[in-house]
């Protein structure tokens, strides 16, 4: 059964990457399109709400809560003979159907409220008359069009979970490539038809939605899921799930609220300062999502079985072998970006409305970000360990305390550094956050990294850290690099990345790692599922 899992979260991964890489395209057209000025600010500001609550419900709060106990009814199921998995499904998207309809049509009409309230300095502006008051009425409306995404992503969401609980990871791995091709899309065919190109990619975000919500539902009929909802707000299931998804809003997704935390006090800045920010962390997304969240994916449904058939020992190893997988990878990935971070802003963005003061700019916030890719990794992995357990108070004790740290530290470091004081912010919080995590899972017995995991974690930073000299070494000067052409900037990085991936390589066989320190055994967690 090992090698099932590790099927998965290759697939997962595979699928996750096609995603990312068109994640990049994506950000390359709108940098093209539209630079870092007042109109890419708004966009990224109206886009970054239902994107926020994408990750909390499709990748966070959501499945945290509705996967245990989906797994929960499955295994009764399988001890009885009912079919009640089938009735929670209908039950669960019945109500989640109607609620989040609810809140989707509030935020449409509360559209200006919500603009005052995450980007107060425009409201200001705009309430004192001043030139930057046109940003608050543009968010206004692009968030009109930009907000039902949050009803198609839910319900995408909710599908996903399902097929991820079934074993069917590809499905729903594959659905965000269809956002990042309609946004792609709408900037090439539609931004001609409109004044600004922030209204057609906000259309682009509103058909990504709904391509999604369908895409799924095929695979939900050939699974024998796709049911009739029915609105079962006070059913045991949907009153379980209740339970455990408010905290959970605090617990997982404390960094993505940490980041419209920034988002309000970067509307204060200097123009560019949310655009800097959101082109640096899409770079630091792609590892992310890659490695963190393709892991934690298909580790969630996985801990949640073996939480329900009471296996201790191998829901303990299952945590320890995400932590060596993401690191394996998350490592290299963190020195690599660190010091090829300009050239690969320049080979991405460097065109049209992005000019070479906007690849420092953003340069200096990815640094601040990747300080902490590690820590985010260990979130995605951490965190599953309580959710599937439906402990829910420790991480929301968790993700108070992460948040009220973020927001300390972003009054001791934005007056100073500014928007970069607003990324090491997010870093320092995460960091406190998954060592939180992680001390909780200790103390409750539940995990103990063990020394021979330790031992590996030194020889990757070892590893990575000669990785990133061996490329600085090799690597042109900064003013080498700007005078490169596109085609010469493609060359050089490629051959560095995948230098630095053999000199990565070839120093982990040196150093005696093997394919057993980070592959599952017979008797590893995964084989429970």
């Amino acid at each position: 059964m090992s090698k099932k899992l590790i099927k998965s979260g290759i697939i997962v991964s595979a699928m996750t990457m096609i995603s990312r890489v068109l994640g990049l395209v994506r950000d390359v057209v709108i940098a093209n399109f539209m630079g870092t000025g007042a109109g890419a600010d708004v966009f990224f500001f109206a886009n970054k709400i239902p994107n926020f609550l994408r990750r909390l419900f499709a990748e966070g709060a959501f499945a945290q809560a509705f996967v245990p106990v989906l797994s929960e009814y499955q295994a009764q199921d399988e001890k009885s003979g009912t079919d009640e998995t089938r009735k929670l499904i209908a039950q669960v998207s019945g109500t989640l159907g109607v609620v989040i309809s609810l809140v989707t049509l509030f935020g449409m009409i509360a559209s200006p409220v919500i603009v005052a309230l995450f980007g107060f300095g425009w409201f200001l502006d705009w309430w004192h008359g001043g030139e930057q008051g046109t940003k608050f009425e543009l968010a206004s409306t692009l968030l009109k069009i930009t907000f039902p995404y949050l009803w198609f992503i839910s319900l995408t969401a909710l599908a996903g979970a399902i097929l991820n609980t079934l074993g069917k990871f590809a499905a729903a791995a594959f659905t965000p490539v269809l956002l990042n091709v309609c946004i792609i899309a709408s900037a090439i065919f539609l931004t001609p038809y409109f004044d600004l190109p922030a209204y057609a990619l906000a259309w682009g975000v509103f058909f990504g939605g709904l391509v999604q919500f369908l895409f799924q539902l095929p695979f939900l009929y050939r699974a024998g899921v796709l049911v009739k909802p029915k609105w079962a707000w006070h059913a045991p299931g949907v009153a379980k799930i209740r339970k455990l998804i408010v905290p959970a809003l605090f617990g997982v997704s404390v960094t993505q609220i940490n980041l419209l935390l920034d988002t309000l006090i970067a509307s204060f800045l200097v123009t560019g300062s949310i655009s800097w920010l959101y082109y640096a962390d899409r770079l630091l997304e792609f590892p992310l999502g890659l490695f963190g969240i393709g892991i934690a994916t298909v580790i969630l449904p996985s801990l949640s079985g073996l939480h329900a058939r009471e296996n201790k020992t191998e829901f303990s190893s299952t945590i320890d072998w995400g932590l060596r997988v993401v690191c394996l990878m998350g490592m290299p990935a963190l020195a690599g970006l660190m010091v090829l971070a300009q050239p690969i802003i320049m080979l991405l963005f460097m065109r049209g409305e992005f000019s070479q003061s906007d690849v420092q700019q953003v340069s200096y916030a990815l640094y601040a970000y990747l300080s902490g890719l590690v820590s985010f990794m260990f979130i995605k992995v951490l965190a599953p360990g309580f959710y599937s357990r439906q402990d829910t108070k420790t991480p929301v004790k968790i993700g108070i305390i992460a948040m009220v740290a973020n927001m300390a530290f972003n009054l001791m470091l934005a007056p100073f550094y500014g928007y970069v004081g607003l990324a090491m912010a997010t870093t320092l919080s995460a960091t406190l956050n998954a060592f939180l995590l992680y001390r909780g899972l200790k103390n409750s017995s539940v995990f103990t990294i063990p020394n021979k995991t330790k031992w590996f974690f030194a020889k990757l930073v070892v590893a990575s850290a000669l990785m990133a000299s061996a490329i600085i070494y090799f690597q042109p000067s900064e003013n080498e690099w700007f005078a490169m052409v596109f085609s010469q900037q493609l060359v050089h990085i490629s051959g560095l990345i995948v230098a630095g991936v053999i000199v990565y390589f070839a120093l982990l066989w040196l150093m005696r790692v093997k394919l057993s320190d980070f592959k599952v055994d017979k008797n590893s967690p995964i084989s429970a599922r």
